[in-house]
């Protein structure tokens, strides 16, 4: 078997679907399901950590280095509108929205990148993936708004470029990527998907489905991109 799987983030709808596809597949010696409140899921060993708790993630890396090398390291979180509204105008910036984006969506992921990468195998491949979206894309922005999220998004886009490059002078067969997952129907896109195209409002398992296959055939060339669901690769 292919060492060990960590999900971070593991009750949410997409990190669930990813945990139970996982279990399901059979290739890992072990499933991680790390959540902040370390919810129990049937077939996996369940984890309590919390992105904006440093400590909390030392603990749960100190607890998967006594086991199987992880081989594969995904980040199913993110923040968009809990408590704070997109911004559709610079009018509406507020540091404490921002500076909540920022703590989530990329501190947190850079944060549990410095405890787990270094429990990957050097001698073989391994993939470490973060939740990112297609509107963290400087290239690709042509609506601006959103300015927290987006802006958290494309720091952590840079972070996962740092990180490629830094993980290639140790771990020349580790990939490193962003992943957009779509638009899946769960609580994080409840209040938006009023204008999401007919077919293209994904199920938590379909898009867990595609996000598997998709870091499935990313090569270390790959690393420090970030790809859609559909394996195409996102404008920086």
């Amino acid at each position: 078997m292919n060492g060990s799987a960590v999900v971070i983030g593991a009750t949410g709808g997409l990190g669930r679907a990813l945990v139970d596809r996982l279990i399901v597949e059979g290739k890992h010696q072990t499933v991680w399901a790390i959540s902040r409140t370390g919810e129990e899921v049937a077939g996996a060993q369940a984890l309590a950590a919390d992105l904006e708790d440093e400590a909390s993630l030392a603990e749960a890396a100190r607890r998967i280095g006594q086991g199987a090398a992880p081989t594969l390291i995904v980040l199913a979180t993110g923040v968009l509108h809990d408590g704070f509204r997109p911004e559709r105008s610079l009018r509406q910036l507020e540091a404490d929205h921002m500076l909540r984006d920022y703590r989530v969506n990329a501190v947190g992921p850079a944060l549990a990148a410095k405890h787990l990468l270094p429990l990957t195998p050097r001698d073989r491949r391994a993939v470490f993936a973060a939740l990112s979206a297609r509107v963290g894309s400087i290239g690709d922005n042509r609506l601006g708004g959103w300015h927290s999220y987006r802006a958290s998004k494309a720091a952590l886009n840079m972070i996962l470029r740092n990180l490629a490059i830094e993980m290639a002078r140790s771990h020349p067969l580790a990939v490193i990527a962003g992943l957009h997952p779509g638009t899946v129907d769960t609580g994080l896109s409840a209040p938006f998907q009023k204008g999401v195209a007919e077919g293209r409002l994904f199920t938590p398992d379909y898009s867990a489905e595609r996000l598997l296959a998709v870091m499935a055939a990313l090569t270390p060339a790959d690393s420090g991109g970030v790809f859609a669901w559909d394996g195409a690769r996102i404008p920086e």
